[in-house]
């Protein structure tokens, strides 16, 4: 079984369409262990608590450097038997810490067809404005792992979307909000059935 915790900022959208494809039986060999948020009001930890799941408000504030907050968090995941940890809009750098201690054990989605408009600053409306603004004529969302860099670790799965010559910043990241919501349970029910492999071996 893949022990995930999540951690987000947000309302959670992303978490609960994970959530409920679990519930549906839909990902199977996962079960999430945890969910976590630097945000204490964040709808992602309203919907844990709702559904009878361990949630934790984590924060640097919480924390006298970054080091102590890696540190916290790295403990945090463990004690909970977190095995890998699912990104759903979390809008805070990883610590590095985190980060070796999960190497190829962390994904996040991203809302465009990596390697394309990623990076710094690459974030919410800011990615589908570049996409619009490049006059790409697909976009997406894309699950890859997380590294050192923002949105540079391999990629696990996409999903395509049209941009159609009327859009906006704002109709392309609905469309777009859609197919992340199909994508990520499938990336997660695909990471399953690699770890059960592995398991077996």
């Amino acid at each position: 079984m893949l022990n995930i915790a999540v951690v987000g900022s947000g309302r959670g959208s992303n978490f609960q369409a994970i959530l409920t494809a679990m519930q549906q039986g839909n990902v199977p060999g996962a079960r999430i262990c945890l969910v976590v948020s630097n945000n204490s009001g964040a709808g992602i930890l309203e919907i844990a608590r709702t559904n009878a799941l361990p949630a934790v408000h984590l924060s640097q504030t919480q924390f006298p450097d970054e080091q102590a907050f890696a540190a916290g968090m790295v403990n945090l995941l463990h004690e909970h038997g977190a095995d890998f940890i699912v990104l759903a809009g979390y809008m805070k750098r990883v610590p590095r810490e985190v980060v070796r201690a999960f190497r190829d054990r962390m994904v996040n989605i991203h809302p465009a067809l990596l390697p394309k408009h990623g990076g710094k600053g690459m974030y919410g409306l800011h990615v589908h404005e570049a996409v619009i603004a490049a006059r790409e004529r697909l976009s997406g969302a894309t699950v890859h792992y997380v590294d050192e860099e923002y949105d540079h670790g391999r990629i696990v799965l996409q999903r395509s979307v049209p941009v159609f010559a009327e859009d906006t910043p704002e109709t392309l990241a609905a469309r777009v909000l859609e197919a992340e919501h199909a994508l990520y349970p499938d990336a997660i029910r695909q990471l399953a059935a690699l770890h059960a492999a592995e398991v077996v071996r």
